[in-house]
């Protein structure tokens, strides 16, 4: 199978779901048997699986120690990863060491968490797929201008915490950032006389 016919077939595939599984290290996942939906999962030659989707939703990871390596050893394309769902576990930050490396990531779900700065945001922005992101339910969603920060910072999300960004949503967001984001003032050397 080409890569490209890869990239067709793979998008149609069921999730490798690990939900609802009480897992609190991602190492877990290595030894646990996703949950089986109405479609059977394939698996390459080597026994990984084809899918493009994970789901870790509903459990009890605190951090994502160790989850490249693992999603290395469960998917035959790691690389092509385009959903990951981790919403309703207790992560209190976005490792930019984890997701932000999977630049095919079009729809991550991280509702439900602990996540307690705006801030974290910012490291989704090298993420050039990223289109559905959720953040509610995270203490995040109580400051100000939440929503207007989110679609400043990643300006590409055409669903955000399961509404669709509206054109007015995207103007609000421009303003309100007018209002509260100051540009960063360049400074220019002087020679001194």
């Amino acid at each position: 199978m080409s890569k490209r016919d890869y990239m067709n077939t793979s998008v149609q595939e069921p999730p490798l779901d690990y939900s609802f599984r009480s897992i609190h290290m991602i190492q877990e996942l290595v030894s646990e048997e996703p949950r089986t939906g109405l479609q059977p999962l394939r698996h390459s030659k080597s026994g990984k699986s084809l899918t493009q989707s994970l789901w870790l939703n509903n459990n009890v990871l605190n951090d994502l120690r160790d989850f490249n390596q693992v999603v290395s050893q469960l998917l035959e394309h790691p690389e092509n990863l385009a959903w990951i769902d981790l919403s309703f576990n207790d992560l209190t930050s976005i490792d930019p060491q984890v997701l932000t490396t999977f630049f095919n990531l079009s729809v991550l779900y991280l509702h439900g968490n602990s996540i307690q700065r705006l801030g974290e945001v910012n490291k989704l922005a090298v993420l050039p797929q990223l289109r559905s992101l959720t953040l509610h339910g995270n203490p995040i969603e109580e400051e100000k201008g939440y929503r207007q920060y989110v679609l400043c910072t990643l300006p590409h999300i055409t669903t955000f915490d399961f509404s669709g960004v509206t054109k007015a949503d995207r103007i609000t967001a421009e303003v309100w950032k007018r209002m509260n984001i100051k540009p960063k003032k360049v400074r220019i050397k002087q020679d001194t006389l």
